[in-house]
């Protein structure tokens, strides 16, 4: 589709995590050139836990042939089996007939794998840029940078995360993140004593804490958990307790449970732990956009991680940002952008909140959801349920 009058031509980026690289490839596909602009001077090799993609996200990634990129990197989780602490199964529910695979990724592999995919279509990436101010112009926007570098563009895009920099230039008033009261943690297991759970990832709650694992067919596995505590630490100091101070906390918070966790988690090697921090989402960000600033992913709705959904919700935003600004002026792409996506985050964050309110219960509300929740998951009709996995974007469509 050829470009509309008043289009832009050049873009912006900053934030090189996930929603920085999607946008950058979107865009180019679009016709616009791109400089995703990354405050850390290396890669993201060896960086980061895990996250999933769900089918959503990888349809996001497919309208702009990127699917695959994911796919050589992620582990298939064919379906989700929620249990109790003891051993109970709650409910189990997999990929809708029709939709892609969920994957399960490292992070460190998919922003590799991505920045990799982006620079080989054209995206140029630029390390070690701290995006610190903006200076909008009648033709375009300066980004100035505190090495004291700056550089110029149509639009800028800020993909730079929860803590973003761009959302307070937009919007001095913009929200801090909120604490969830989880921390977050996980590993790969070179070796377990279990039988593969054949691409299922089975997940509990426990008495104490919530547990994730899979289990390959050559031995290994991996899993995650949601440690639940009331006062919030940063990110700095949960990363100062030691990993082995650390894996017995965790492995006597589920000492009680009848699921393999306390065994998994005591076959893990202090080395291999992630410590991933707290699980933080976004309150509603009232103003996505100002003059020729936008934002995308967390910077504008950060899910957090019970969600499934963050990466996807992130790659889904990059993808109809730049349908949007391929067809529309930007001011109208703005709008049209946060017009198509504004209702669908804000449901799935909520969504979500639930979710981590299931998982820090308390002893009485523990009760009640392992009861509940069989019966409700019976009652619920699965089309109903799909509604988070069956967004499609029509690229070919006009936004």
């Amino acid at each position: 589709m050829a470009a509309m009058p008043g289009s832009i031509r050049t873009a912006l980026i900053a934030g090189g995590g996930i929603a920085g690289p999607i946008a950058g490839i979107a865009l180019t596909q679009a016709g616009i050139q791109v400089t995703v602009y990354e405050a850390y001077q290396s890669s993201a090799s060896g960086v980061g836990g895990a996250l999933s993609i769900a089918p959503n996200g990888l349809d996001a990634l497919d309208a702009i042939g990127a699917g695959d990129t994911v796919r050589r990197v992620g582990t298939p989780i064919t379906s989700i089996v929620l249990q109790s602490w003891t051993g109970r199964t709650l409910a189990e529910f997999g990929t809708p007939p029709g939709m892609p695979t969920m994957q399960f990724v490292s992070r460190s592999d998919v922003y590799c794998s991505l920045g990799e995919e982006a620079h080989s279509r054209g995206v140029r990436i630029v390390r070690g840029k701290r995006l610190v101010d903006v200076a909008e112009h009648a033709n375009g926007i300066t980004a100035c940078f505190a090495d004291g570098s700056s550089a110029d563009a149509d639009i800028l895009i800020g993909a730079d995360g929860i803590r973003s920099t761009v959302g307070p230039l937009i919007d001095p008033a913009a929200p801090e993140p909120h604490y969830a009261g989880l921390i977050s943690f996980g590993a790969r297991v070179a070796h377990l004593d279990l039988a593969s759970t054949g691409g299922k990832m089975h997940m509990s709650f426990g008495r104490r804490a919530f547990f994730g694992y899979q289990v390959f067919d050559n031995a290994s596995g991996l899993w995650f958990v949601n440690l639940p505590r009331e006062e919030p630490s940063s990110y700095a100091a949960v990363m100062a307790r030691d990993a082995n101070i650390w894996l017995r906390e965790l492995a006597e918070a589920f000492r009680q449970d009848r699921t393999p966790a306390a065994m998994i988690i005591e076959s893990t090697d202090p080395a291999d732990l992630l410590i991933t921090g707290p699980v933080e989402s976004m309150p509603k960000v009232a103003t996505w956009s100002r003059g020729r600033m936008v934002l995308i992913g967390d910077a504008a709705h950060a899910a957090s991680s019970s969600s499934g959904q963050g990466a996807s919700l992130a790659v889904e935003s990059a993808v109809q940002l730049a349908r949007c600004l391929r067809d529309l002026p930007y001011q109208q792409a703005f709008a049209r952008y946060e017009e198509l996506r504004r209702k669908r985050v804000e449901r799935i964050i909520a969504a979500a909140a639930r979710t981590n309110s299931n998982k820090a219960a308390g002893p009485v509300a523990r009760v009640l959801r392992d009861r509940l929740m069989p019966v409700t998951m019976k009652l619920t009709k699965p089309e109903k349920a799909t509604w988070q996995y069956d967004h499609h974007i029509d690229w070919a469509a006009a936004a």
